[in-house]
């Protein structure tokens, strides 16, 4: 196999999730060179299956973790701020249900929950009688009374992607599908080799320091590529999500208390369709081969069903996902429910040793500010390095004035007027204020190139395939989109068709 010859950065990034793109654009943007590579494609694993919540995690008060609800809380309106087109206010009805907590207990956590983040955007929580309220309509009777409070909805791989663009735009290299299969220490630098998962050709890089960002990955890649030995583990915790037809009407989700006193959250999803979950199974497979099975299906319908007048059946399940979270595993004993959705940060190194430092845990609304921590973690082998600087900088497309969503995308529909209500709310809700720059030049609907289906034209494809390294029509159709929700199996395969011939091209 052909090999390139070796190029020197200050951070090689390991893994292209969240924690990876949040590290990388912060670097960037600090002045370091950085390069991060992903064995997939960006978001692949658990970043594109979470539960799409930008939230501080009411239920982790119950275990005392108020130091991590705090900062989620203070995050949801950093990124609400950054990222209006891919992060919005989500109302969540809670009924109540005495048999797992008492009213009491959750005025309580909804108090706190309202005042330990400096809630700004957000409205804060209240009572709701279900008897009167149009929320309580398709609950059955036995739930009379409930909580309305507010938290965030967020484009999960979205954010990922926009994250690692900003880091392209800052000056970092993004190599996806491209694993890092080895890592050594000499002379004070790390000498890795990396492989292009398409072709196999192989590459050298030097990097003053390594980050860890390999989620389900991290102790892979720490012993078996990096040769380093670590105490701190990771638990493997499936969730898996169900995909209905919506039976409410409203714009606003619900939050079931469930018997196992897990929260099940049931949300609205495009226009007419819900999203419902999150398991939380132990897992000790393959993570690239997690996938829902027949026992979470009728767990999560079952809640469905003991809460709301349906009698939803698995043959109503339109499609599902699950994903394999990487939590922190601080306590062996707990079950998985209750273990930390806190992150911790192990550095390795030394004077004469290059650093590696690895992210064990974490959750996606804390991703800046575990990025940051990294970078603080890494100051003293990078001297020359900027301060931090996420915290008031909005991610691409989300410059919008007072991050007024409705607001700029009226707006946008009055300058192109002949882009259709349903297509102009898709492009302003996937790239923001980049929509324009998308669209430059197209006048008329036949300006957009080739029709894939639903929404799905050829400008769009081509704007992620040269701008955010789309390549399969899966990277399109279940990550920079979900236009694969609304598409045939003849629709799918025709992209997947032109993509190879672009590829071949």
């Amino acid at each position: 196999m052909n090999q390139e010859a070796e190029r020197t950065v200050d951070l090689l990034v390991v893994g292209g999730g969240i924690n990876g793109a949040g590290v990388a654009r912060d670097a960037a943007g600090r002045g370091l060179s950085v390069l991060l590579c992903e064995k997939d494609d960006l978001a692949e694993g658990t970043s594109s299956r979470s539960g799409k919540y930008i939230h501080g995690g009411l239920r982790y008060l119950e275990y005392y973790e108020f130091r991590l609800v705090r900062e989620a809380l203070i995050e949801r309106e950093v990124l609400l701020a950054a990222a209006p087109h891919i992060v919005w206010p989500l109302r969540l009805i809670l009924p109540h249900s005495p048999e797992q907590r008492p009213r009491w207990l959750i005025r309580l956590g909804l108090f706190l929950y309202d005042n330990l983040g400096g809630r700004k955007r957000l409205p804060g929580s209240r009572a709701v009688n279900l008897r009167t309220a149009p929320e309580g309509a398709p609950l059955r009777d036995a739930f009379r009374k409930g909580f309305e409070y507010a938290d965030c909805w967020v484009d999960d791989s979205r954010l990922v992607v926009l994250n690692a663009v900003d880091a392209a735009r800052l000056g970092a290299e993004v190599a996806t599908r491209t694993a890092c299969v080895s890592a050594r220490r000499e002379q004070g630098l790390w000498h890795a080799t990396l492989r292009d998962e398409t072709s196999g050709k192989l590459r050298s890089v030097r990097a003053r320091a390594l980050v860890n960002t390999a989620g389900p990955w991290v102790e892979q890649v720490l012993g078996n590529v990096a040769g380093v030995n670590t105490r701190r583990r990771v638990r493997l915790v499936k969730g898996s999500h169900i995909i209905l037809r919506r039976w409410w009407q409203g714009d606003h989700g619900y939050v079931l208390q469930n018997a196992d006193r897990r929260l099940i959250f049931v949300n609205p999803y495009f226009e007419d369709l819900a999203l419902v979950g999150t398991t939380d199974i132990p897992f000790d497979g393959q993570a690239e081969e997690v996938a829902i099975d027949s026992g979470e299906v009728d767990y999560l319908l079952a809640v469905l069903n003991r809460y709301f007048e349906t009698d939803l059946k698995p043959q109503d399940v339109l499609a599902d996902y699950s994903g394999v979270r990487p939590l922190f595993d601080d306590d062996e004993s707990k079950n998985a429910s209750a273990v930390t959705r806190d992150y911790e940060l192990e550095l390795d190194g030394g004077p004469d040793r290059a650093p590696i430092l690895s992210a064990f845990g974490g959750k996606i609304t804390t991703y800046r500010k575990l990025a940051e921590a990294a970078l603080e973690r890494l100051q003293p082998y990078f001297p020359e390095m900027r301060a931090g600087w996420t915290a008031g900088a909005p991610l691409p497309g989300g410059d919008i004035p007072n991050a007024d969503f409705e607001g700029w995308l009226a707006g946008f529909c009055a300058a192109h007027p002949w882009l259709p209500k349903s297509l102009a709310r898709h492009y302003g809700r996937a790239y923001g204020t980049e929509a324009s720059r998308m669209l430059q030049g197209a006048q008329a609907l036949e300006d957009l190139g080739r029709h894939f289906g639903g929404l799905l034209y050829e400008r769009e494809v081509r704007w992620l395939h040269e701008r955010e390294w789309a390549r399969t029509a899966d990277d399109i159709l279940a990550r920079r989109t979900k236009h694969g929700l609304f598409l045939d199996e003849v629709e799918r395969d025709a992209l997947a068709e032109w993509l190879q011939f672009k590829a071949a091209a």
